[in-house]
């Protein structure tokens, strides 16, 4: 069988790298951008650095910033409603996952309304043509929503997430500029970080690994556990550095891999708190990544402790054994030093059957490199219950 690799057309890193944002609209000739962003982001002025660009450059815009942290089916269709009517011929999308998400289901419905009532996307969706042309400027160090073919839509009525994996809708532009998350709290920073390194862990242990996601996760792995710690740093002082950087390409890298191989039990878990409890994705995924690695461990041992390497764990004298042990400990220890919550609020015995019969049903789930059945899923929620 052959191995599948999906990755934008064209990406650009680094400070100042949302000034290349007009030119990549102009020179295809597109006229009108609709822009989707959150009403924070709007609000403290960061969607405006875009917005500014465009006015610079003669380019027409319209605002869509109806956006919730977990994107709904009905943020969705008034985002397509909206964007039909706005006469735009492509979309700029400045934000993090939410933002993202959402004007990827924008994008994909623009172009195959068969697919209008939304939820006929979960899963791998059988669109038959490329969404709107796209740019998404990141606004957060973790989702790597600006380079995946997958996005999350919150159905409400039923208290779930749905994945939604889609090569036609990765964006054709991805624009990473660390100072574009210069405005991240100390707490969205070290949130979103540990969802990349998540995507990292996970992505390398996923039942699809193979050696071109490998160098992707890998090097992921290096970077974040080099970098979150001064990352957060810098987001509580409110100083500049070079942590910011470093995460900034680290997630990105992350998503290249996890984009293309998946993820697994972790991912399916966080995605069901979310839904019942809007916990924060990335809390809800650092909660559990050292309990899912913990759970893998009896068949992923020695990719775990290649894990603890990337760390930069002195693993010289351990066996395979004791160095996936340090690996789960150094997970656990990061997770500690930027303060993410061990519990979740919210969760109840009660809630447990169907948090369980949720995350075995989620897309992520089929990529776990160990079986579970309903009762471990139990056991492993359990484990970060107050």
């Amino acid at each position: 069988m052959a191995n599948r690799f999906v990755l934008n057309n064209i990406s650009y890193h680094g400070k100042g790298a949302i000034n290349e944002v007009p030119g990549e609209i102009s020179r295809r000739g597109f006229k009108k951008a609709f822009v989707a962003s959150d009403p924070d982001l709007v609000k403290f002025g960061v969607t405006g650095k875009v917005t500014d660009l465009l006015d610079e450059a003669g380019i027409a815009w319209e605002l869509f910033s109806q956006i919730k942290p977990n994107p709904t089916i009905q943020n969705v269709k008034d985002g397509v409603a909206a964007f039909n009517a706005s006469g735009a011929d492509c979309i700029v999308a400045v934000g993090g996952g939410s933002a993202m998400d959402t004007a990827k289901a924008i994008g994909i419905i623009a172009t195959n309304p068969e697919y209008a009532d939304v939820v006929s996307l979960e899963g791998v969706a059988d669109t038959k043509n490329h969404a709107v042309f796209t740019i998404a400027v990141a606004t957060t160090a973790g989702t790597a929503a600006e380079v995946t073919i997958n996005y999350v839509i919150t159905d409400v009525e039923k208290e779930r997430k749905f994945v939604c994996v889609d090569v036609n809708d990765i964006p054709d532009v991805a624009v990473v500029d660390p100072d574009m998350m210069a405005s991240m709290p100390a707490g969205l920073t070290a949130a979103t970080g540990m969802d990349a390194l998540t995507h990292a862990i996970e992505g390398y242990t996923t039942r699809g690994a193979w050696e071109l996601s490998d160098m992707f996760h890998f090097k992921a792995i290096q970077l974040i556990s080099q970098n979150l710690r001064a990352s957060y740093a810098e987001a509580k002082s409110g100083e500049p550095g070079a942590g910011r950087e470093g995460m900034a390409l680290g997630q990105y890298v992350a998503g290249m891999g996890f984009s293309n191989v998946g993820l697994g039990i972790d991912h399916a878990m966080a995605h069901t708190l979310s839904a019942h409890y809007d916990t924060p994705h990335g809390v809800a995924c650092a909660m559990l990544l050292p309990i899912a690695m913990e759970y893998n461990k009896p068949v992923v041992a020695e990719r775990l402790a290649e894990v603890a390497v990337a760390m930069g764990v002195d693993t010289a004298g351990m066996s395979t054994d004791e160095a996936a042990d340090a690996a789960i400990a150094a997970v656990r220890q990061l997770s500690e030093d930027v303060n993410i919550p061990k519990t979740c609020d919210g969760l109840v015995e009660a809630d447990l059957d169907q948090l369980a019969n949720d995350a075995l049903a989620d897309a992520c789930y089929p990529g776990n490199p160990r079986e579970a059945d309903h009762e471990t899923v139990k056991e492993l929620f359990r484990k970060i219950m107050a």
